[in-house]
């Protein structure tokens, strides 16, 4: 699944007009670039979901064909779900499959998904998480055997959940890509708007949430306009 409803309000002025999924980068927008990046692992069906100019993104979908995959609409029109109930509405497109992959539209990488999608099978975690040692205000914090055990905010302080271990934590910031067993959709109490940050935070006390670190592959998150030239010069 590729999330595609947000307002993308970082990237005005394009997004005055147009979806931040079809921001171009070297003449590619982030939705196809992300489409073909999945092409790589051999995974050609896949469900988007729409909100913001949803009309655009449908509309270049069928008009390319959807590049090349099968890609099926989630519409969010009439409430933005954000990560957690833009999954939770898509729950049916994943009913006979195992695990499923859920990435942002506007990061870009190289990263390996396929040797993500192993490690996920070999642990068979709840979810695997795709994260890096960059700096950012947020972080995943983990224990020394790799497992999700909390998150802060490093501006305000806030951490979470309230009684988070006292064990030696390592922080890492999440790119945005996950590998979900299908069986966390049981598990998810929240309804209407939400994110999985809070899924995950609910959970990790109790199940195994596991990272998979890929700082040496490039990566970008294009939510700002400078982005999108930094962007051109890693992504041909």
């Amino acid at each position: 699944m590729i999330l595609a409803a947000g307002l993308g309000t970082r990237l005005k002025p394009w997004t005055d007009h147009h979806p931040k999924a079809l921001a171009l980068v070297n003449g590619k927008s982030l939705l196809q670039r992300n489409i073909e990046y999945l092409q790589q692992f051999g995974i050609t069906q896949v469900i988007v979901n729409v909100h913001h100019f949803a009309s655009q993104v449908s509309q270049e979908i069928k008009n390319n064909n959807g590049w090349g995959s099968e890609v099926t609409i989630s519409d969010e029109t009439d409430m933005v779900l954000e990560t957690g109930g833009g999954l939770k509405k898509a729950s049916w497109f994943f009913k006979n499959e195992g695990d499923l992959v859920l990435m942002n539209t506007d990061i870009l990488t190289d990263m390996d998904l396929g040797a993500m999608i192993t490690q996920h099978r070999s642990h068979q975690p709840l979810a695997t998480l795709a994260v890096t040692d960059r700096k950012t205000s947020r972080y995943f914090l983990f224990n020394d055997k790799n497992e999700l055990r909390g998150w802060r905010n490093i501006k305000t302080g806030e951490e979470r959940p309230d009684q988070i271990t006292k064990e030696k934590l390592i922080q890492k910031a999440f790119s945005g890509i996950h590998v979900i067993s299908t069986q966390l959709f049981s598990l998810i109490k929240q309804e209407g708007r939400f994110s999985m940050v809070d899924v995950y935070l609910d959970l990790c006390s109790n199940y195994t949430l596991q990272g998979f670190d890929h700082s040496e592959s490039k990566f970008i998150d294009v939510g700002k306009p400078e982005s999108i030239s930094e962007a051109e010069k890693m992504f041909s």
